[in-house]
């Protein structure tokens, strides 16, 4: 084999230049078809879009149970919240809604650790974390579930 012998190789084809003139097949509308949403520039139809009709996930039937509505909500105060109040204080939810600490009581109170209580109170909530109670009763306080 000589070097004026060497053909070009075969499997290097040459790009599709789309929208050229006569003779390159893909001229006027460049293999988009011919008007439409998707014959226009900058198009992006989502995998799931069916054409304006209603989609298959609105049209079936919404079955089966599900908890959230049984769902009991607190109305969270951290430790932090508390040191407001003075030592020996009793502190309710009753108390909590008077000063604006909370402002509705929901299904009850739950006291969270965040923070640090520097005051020796005893404090009557429905819920504390096991961390608000080590905490509460680490600085003399006492911690009464409702």
């Amino acid at each position: 084999m000589k070097l004026h012998e060497l053909n070009k190789n075969p499997e290097v084809k040459n790009r599709k230049r789309v929208g050229r003139g006569p003779g390159s097949g893909t001229g006027k509308t460049s293999g988009h078809g011919e008007k439409g949403q998707k014959a226009r520039s900058g198009v992006s139809i989502s995998a799931w879009f069916q054409g304006g009709q209603t989609p298959l996930y609105r049209r079936l039937p919404k079955r089966g149970f599900n908890n959230k509505r049984f769902t009991k909500r607190y109305a969270i105060i951290n430790l932090s919240d508390l040191n407001r109040f003075n030592d020996g204080d009793v502190i309710t939810p009753e108390l909590l809604k008077e000063t604006g600490i909370i402002k509705k009581e929901l299904c009850g109170v739950k006291v969270l650790g965040t923070g640090t209580l520097e005051k020796k109170v005893t404090i009557k909530a429905h819920r504390f974390s096991s961390n608000a109670v080590t905490k509460i009763e680490e600085f003399g306080g006492k911690a009464e579930v409702i």
